[in-house]
């Protein structure tokens, strides 16, 4: 089974972001997106079951190679970056255009696995975009992966959803989006540590995968960002009644209906 896992490079979730003269700085580093570690981990899985290959895309700079590094130590086999000054400024529609050429540049792939979302544009878009591209099923919001049949050719799914869980059965090849119900992601391991630092990590240019320039970067992108801005500190107060839990009831029902809360 040749198994691909689409991921991405964001700040720490523990990172304190801050916007100035319109430009978004972070105190911490970069790291693979949090969602996407589950993701990566079934790719393994996958891999382990059926045996064939894993192999790690990332769409980013340079210092995306360190994200690639944690998958490849995790597990995968393989690492791609697809790296290109044309497809800076990409939004999610030219990101799923990019993604679909590379995953057709892999060639013969079952399946391509993502996140649920990334954590900094935190659309949830990409995969349902890849998938609609490649002409194949999405099969998002997965908690279980249930069935492969290889021979036949389909898989059954397990899809969490805000009424309960849906079970579905697709063809292959298909998009799988996945979320933190469906597995426990592995720490890496040692030997997997040694393996990721010195892998050769492939980087693919706009020119490799035959993309059109007209679709790619801000030109390509249907978002605009005219301005970047911070949303205004919150403002509040605090303001203890002493007394008998009677007389506090009193003090609190009289100041909330004076603030024309109730």
């Amino acid at each position: 089974m040749n198994v691909v896992v689409c991921v991405k490079q964001t700040p720490d979730s523990a990172a304190k972001i801050s916007v100035e003269n319109g430009k978004v700085t972070w105190d911490a580093g970069l790291v693979l997106n949090p969602w996407d570690e589950y993701a990566v981990e079934e790719a393994i899985r996958l891999k382990e079951k059926h045996g064939g290959k894993a192999t790690a895309l990332c769409l980013g700079p340079d210092s995306a190679k360190e994200a690639l590094k944690t998958c490849v130590a995790m597990g995968c086999d393989e690492a791609v970056l697809i790296s290109d000054p044309a497809l800076e400024g990409s939004d999610a529609l030219a990101t799923a255009y990019v993604l679909a050429q590379a995953i057709h540049k892999v060639g013969s792939v079952d399946v391509a696995l993502f996140g649920k979302q990334a954590i900094d544009g935190d659309t949830g878009l990409t995969p349902m975009a890849v998938a609609r591209r490649l002409g194949w099923a999405p099969l998002t919001y997965t908690v279980q992966i249930a069935e492969i049949d290889a021979g036949a050719g389909t898989i059954k799914v397990q899809r969490l959803l805000e009424q309960g869980k849906q079970v579905v059965t697709a063809r292959l090849p298909a998009v799988i989006g996945t979320v933190k119900e469906i597995n426990e992601p592995r720490y890496p391991s040692f030997m997997g540590i040694r393996k990721a630092a010195k892998v050769n990590i492939a980087v693919w240019k706009a020119a490799d995968l035959g993309v059109d320039l007209g679709q790619v970067g801000a030109a390509g992108s249907a978002t605009r960002w005219p301005g970047i801005y911070p949303p205004p500190a919150r403002e509040g107060a605090v303001e203890l009644f002493d007394g008998t839990p009677e007389e506090i009831a009193a003090r609190l029902a009289d100041r909330l209906i004076a603030e024309k809360v109730i």
